[in-house]
């Protein structure tokens, strides 16, 4: 392996993952100076990055390709700052997030049922938070065009709940719903308020994962599943898988819905939607 050249060397490297370059780099001296190599990180890089570093609120500087990637590992603000973009930094995949005002959230023009504030702890401007409704929906969309092909993802909704003002959220479960042309992800999950019943709902859902068998041409299933305390203090809402081809365009439609009930609710603040790679 020595005798090989640098570039011979890079090469190889390039058509692993940016996992496996950072771990040969400690293996052996040979790979060291071959990690640091512009040809690696360049291939790690999605395609279309220059089209998404022209959309970021701020400009983006590096010295070189590897100090890039990983500055794309923090979500860039980009699309007037309404989107997050990000690397997955094991894999080098794409990851996206939608803000609030991204979504389609049911009456949240009308500041009698919601809140548009700013907070400290969002990555975006504002976030919303649910004030009275009985009628709790919530949608987002994103072409497969823009994610990396041949791709499992996730998509999860990204909420607080509001402990001291928050009531009705977990009265009845949330049907959460994935959707890419006739296939469908379904499950349920409840937005409890109450620390007693997150932990009651964890011991018996334990955590079940719902995902999109890209041979069958369309699947429903009902899974109920429990938000995660992620370590920025937000809570993560599973709402389903779906495998990207990345053959042809395909709308991902992404929600979360609880519309059977009468009763009233509030207290949930919403930040986000997320879409990030397995």
């Amino acid at each position: 392996m020595e005798g090989l050249p640098a570039d011979c060397i890079a090469d190889i490297l390039s058509r692993g993952s940016p996992r496996g370059a950072c771990r040969s780099a400690v293996v052996a001296s040979v790979f060291r100076a071959a990690v640091e190599s512009d040809m690696v990180w360049d291939r790690f890089l999605p395609p279309d990055l220059r089209e998404i570093v022209s959309e970021s609120v701020s400009p983006v500087t590096y010295k070189s390709k590897k100090e890039l990637f990983f500055k794309l590992c923090s979500p860039l603000l980009i699309d007037r700052g309404l989107k997050a973009f990000s690397i997955d930094k094991a894999t080098g995949k794409k990851c996206y997030m939608l803000s609030a005002r991204e979504l389609y959230i049911a009456w949240s023009s009308n500041p009698l049922f919601w809140c548009w504030k700013p907070l400290i702890q969002s990555r975006f401007a504002e976030a919303v938070e649910l004030r009275m409704t009985s009628w709790l929906e919530v949608e987002g969309k994103i072409n497969t065009r823009v994610l990396s092909p041949n791709t499992m993802y996730r998509a999860y909704l990204i909420v607080q709940v509001a402990h001291h003002r928050a009531y009705g959220l977990d009265v009845e479960p949330c049907e959460v719903s994935v959707e890419v042309g006739e296939l469908c992800s379904r499950g349920t999950v409840i937005l409890s308020h109450d620390a007693c019943t997150k932990r009651a709902l964890e011991h018996v859902c334990g955590g079940n994962k719902v995902k999109i068998d890209g041979s069958r041409s369309s699947l429903e299933d009902e899974v109920s599943r429990v938000g995660c305390e992620r370590k920025d203090g937000w809570l993560e809402i599973n709402l389903g898988d779906f495998y990207n081809e990345g053959l042809c365009e395909k709308e991902v439609k992404m929600s979360l819905r609880e519309v059977n009930g009468v009763h009233l609710k509030g207290g949930l603040i919403v930040e986000a939607l997320e879409i990030r790679p397995l």
